[in-house]
């Protein structure tokens, strides 16, 4: 039997965007978590002489898995070799990998809902049980160590992300140890969606490896590297795994794209140019938080991390697929339904992304304010 997976939503909102786009809207796109900027100028360059230098062909950078590898020493004191590292097309590639390695068919995985869509899809599409536990503002809509020591049975694995998407909240260090032992003490493996790493407004995040050595993590340039459309990332495996990652990628996948290898290792370098990013985000957040009690949005989240605010409409509407589709229509701003995030109670939320340029936050809020008051009025 064929498995069934949901659609992602937030896609169908943005195709509707850009139809409108062609006809000669001026659309504001806040539905999808990808930044508005490019790579680093020095990536740019590197790529530009790979393209008249390079003719490329199937290729694994050890200069990369390298740098990734001491990117783990440096933020988080983790000894990890660079064999462990594998580079893949992205981090969606990359969670297929770690699922497949980790996971027969059938196997239980617990994910925090509201969660990354794509978690309880390709759980679905790869025949594995997603286990979505209810987490809400009380739990900053984070998975606890609490709410995984009352699963039973125990499911075989967990998919854990911070900072989170669609909330942006982050796990604070001593619960992600506690998490960490919970899931050890129950033979829960750990796969961690730290994609969003190097994107905090306060405290950094932690990484699961600092607290679980066996966790798979799964990460990429697409956020903070600011190299979506490159699709690289990678996967770092306990050593014990190395032979069937390798195996997996190797058929499934290849490798990623040389070009984009090249230019992610000189990526590296742009560290300046890539913060600067971040405190245009910081600035995007605080200019949304503001703006949220004049648009009557009380219940959020505020988000610790990532380029997110998932805000509670319910007061507003029933039906947030409905409410974004009115959105975009009636303002031209392309935000994404809480349902794609949470299939139980997502119909009373929406995700703003905030990874625009600040004065398109500020065009995006001229446009929102009157509107979501008028949705106020007629309730």
């Amino acid at each position: 039997m064929i498995s069934q997976i949901d659609p992602f939503h937030a896609i169908a909102i943005s195709r509707e965007a850009h139809r409108l786009e062609a006809e000669g809207r001026f659309i504001l796109h806040m539905e999808f978590g990808q930044p508005s900027t490019g790579a680093p100028a020095n990536a740019i360059a590197v790529a530009h002489e790979v393209l008249d230098t390079d003719p490329m062909g199937y290729w694994e950078s050890q200069k990369l898995k390298e740098r990734i590898a001491g990117l783990y020493a440096d933020r988080h004191g983790v000894a990890v070799d660079a064999e462990q590292v594998l580079l893949t097309c992205g981090a969606s590639p990359g969670l297929v990998l770690a699922l497949t390695c980790l996971f027969a068919p059938g196997a239980r995985v617990a994910t925090a809902r509201p969660g990354y869509v794509a978690y309880r899809n390709t759980l679905k599409a790869l025949y594995l049980e997603p286990v979505e536990v209810a987490c809400g503002p009380a739990e900053r809509y984070q998975i606890s160590a609490d709410a995984i020591a009352r699963l039973d049975p125990a499911p075989a694995g967990l998919i854990v992300a911070s900072p989170a998407n669609p909330t942006g909240t982050i796990i604070p260090p001593a619960e992600l140890r506690a998490i960490a032992q919970v899931c050890a003490e129950r033979g829960i493996a750990i796969v961690s969606d730290e994609i969003y790493h190097g994107l905090s407004f306060g405290e950094p995040a932690h990484s699961m490896l600092e607290f679980s050595p066996d966790a798979v993590i799964v990460n990429s340039f697409s956020k903070y590297f600011s190299m979506a459309g490159w699709r690289l990332g990678w996967v770092v495996v306990p050593p014990h795994l190395i032979d069937a990652a390798r195996a997996r990628m190797g058929n499934l996948f290849l490798t990623p794209p040389v070009l984009a290898q090249r230019a992610g290792l000189a990526a590296f370098d742009g560290v300046a140019e890539l913060d600067a990013h971040v405190e245009t985000y910081r600035r995007n957040r605080e200019l949304l938080l503001d703006a949220l009690p004049a648009m009557g949005l009380a219940r959020i989240a505020p988000p610790d991390g990532a380029f997110y605010i998932y805000a509670d409409i319910s007061h507003l509407t029933n039906d947030s697929l409905d409410f974004c589709q009115r959105l975009l229509r009636e303002t031209g701003v392309a935000t994404a339904p809480g349902i794609d995030f949470d299939p139980v109670d997502g119909h009373r939320f929406i995700r703003f992304s905030f990874a625009v340029s600040s004065d398109r936050v500020e065009d995006a809020i001229a446009r929102m304010v009157p509107w979501f008051q008028q949705q106020g009025s007629q309730r």
